[in-house]
């Protein structure tokens, strides 16, 4: 299928990084663990900056973060902190690292409860997709009863940087919720 045009596609993404993106990423149902934790990551690491900052350094963040490997990265110490803290290719916020490790404990901890973290998050949505039909961006939330029931129960097993409007976000990124614009291709794409 040819790439949408810019007339057939949401209106958000307008750089060449967001673009490719969408057109093959958001939206998409995911249920590996390892990526969903790279998103639950990078979407906290959004917090306060915008998407494109945090895409622009996802490679970065692959890097530093060995390939987001969840057991190791439950393993860092005050020597890794201290060279990510000084790694100029991702956001250096010392409390955004810190619950990066914070939250792969956590992680393992779910995937130990659930079998998977897949299954413990999709369970949020019933195991398929909400499918949303906006029209234009203004019709799209910014949270939702499943954002806000999610970011609790994470916030109780003691993740960091969850708030509902990440997880939302989250949810967006992959694929809980389809939020493409009825007018753009991807929307019937990402059904499930």
């Amino acid at each position: 299928m040819p790439a949408p045009t810019s007339t057939h596609r949401c209106t958000w993404p307008t750089k060449p990084l967001d673009i490719a993106y969408h057109d093959a990423e958001w939206g998409v149902p995911l249920h590996d663990d390892r990526a969903l934790f790279e998103l639950l990551i990078l979407e906290g690491a959004q917090a306060g900056l915008s998407w494109s900052t945090v895409l622009a350094k996802r490679e970065n963040y692959r890097r530093a973060f060995d390939q987001f490997d969840v057991e190791k990265i439950a393993r860092y110490g005050a020597t890794k902190v201290a060279a990510l803290l000084a790694d100029p290719g991702i956001v250096r916020n010392r409390l955004k690292i810190a619950a990066t490790i914070t939250n792969a404990k956590a992680f393992l901890a779910v995937q130990r409860e659930f079998g998977s973290f897949d299954r413990y998050l999709w369970a949020f949505v019933g195991g398929r997709p909400i499918v949303n039909h906006p029209r234009s961006m203004k019709d799209i939330p910014t949270r939702s009863t499943e954002s806000d029931a999610l970011s609790r129960d994470l916030l109780k097993r003691g993740f960091k940087f969850v708030g509902t409007t990440i997880c939302y976000a989250f949810m967006q990124a992959n694929g809980m919720v389809n939020d493409h614009l009825v007018t753009c291709v991807r929307h019937r794409a990402c059904v499930g």
